[in-house]
């Protein structure tokens, strides 16, 4: 359904990126989609080609450059090693100025590490429409909320352990403080609920595929965007 692609950074370096496409992508809103902390792997472009049977344009930048793994020990490598702050005011503001070319309007979303980089587009990215984030945060300080002039919503499990339910809280008052508009959920679950390959012997510790709770987090995806992008 996607093809690879070459997008430019605001800097002029040039990033590779996986583009879905609908089936009439004349006038369709963008969403740049952003990885987990194993990269740009078969799961994440995945989600791209759905968002792209729903009617977006939807690019996943290869912040990794080419890498990705199974192995949670080399994601954590994979992912302390990358620059947050030039992968959001540069790999993802390309990918977002890319889409814009033609999209009338862009959305980012991100997953885990995706979603700590979605929070920061927020703050740095000003072409972008809209936000979604799917269990993840930076630390809080990286956040300037008064920056953040787009609508967010917030998917976030009450049992996840690497980005406690807690400090969602004090990301909530934050946001609130700054009067950004913004909408979080909660769901009854672990780390990483939407992804469909966290089951049986794939599954770590720390995370749990819940169908459940990942349809209504779809659901109310899509209606975001739907709201905010077309």
């Amino acid at each position: 359904m996607g093809k690879n692609v070459e997008f430019k950074r605001p800097d002029g370096q040039s990033v590779q990126g996986y583009l879905a496409e609908p089936a009439n992508a004349s006038g369709a809103p963008g969403v740049v989609v952003l990885q987990e902390w194993w990269g740009v792997n078969p799961q994440i472009k995945g989600v791209a080609d759905r968002f792209a049977a729903a009617g977006y344009v939807a690019l996943v930048p290869d912040l990794y450059r080419g890498k990705s793994t199974v192995e949670a020990a080399e994601a954590e490598h994979l992912m302390t090693n990358l620059n947050f702050g030039d992968a959001a005011g540069q790999d993802v503001r390309g990918a977002v100025q890319f889409l814009k070319s033609r999209c009338p309007k862009v959305g980012v979303t991100g997953f885990c590490m995706g979603g700590a980089l979605t929070l920061l587009s927020a703050v740095n990215v000003p072409e972008a429409d809209a936000g979604v984030v799917w269990y993840g945060f930076p630390p809080l300080e990286y956040i300037d909320a008064s920056k953040i002039k787009i609508p967010l919503l917030g998917h976030y499990a009450i049992h996840d352990t690497p980005f406690p339910i807690a400090t969602v809280d004090q990301l909530e008052e934050k946001l609130r403080a700054a009067k950004v508009n913004f909408e979080f959920h909660r769901y009854d679950a672990m780390h990483a609920f939407a992804n469909e390959t966290q089951v049986g012997a794939n599954r770590l510790p720390i995370t749990e595929y819940k169908p459940e709770a990942a349809a209504t987090a779809w659901e109310r995806t899509l209606d975001f965007f739907g709201k905010h992008l077309r």
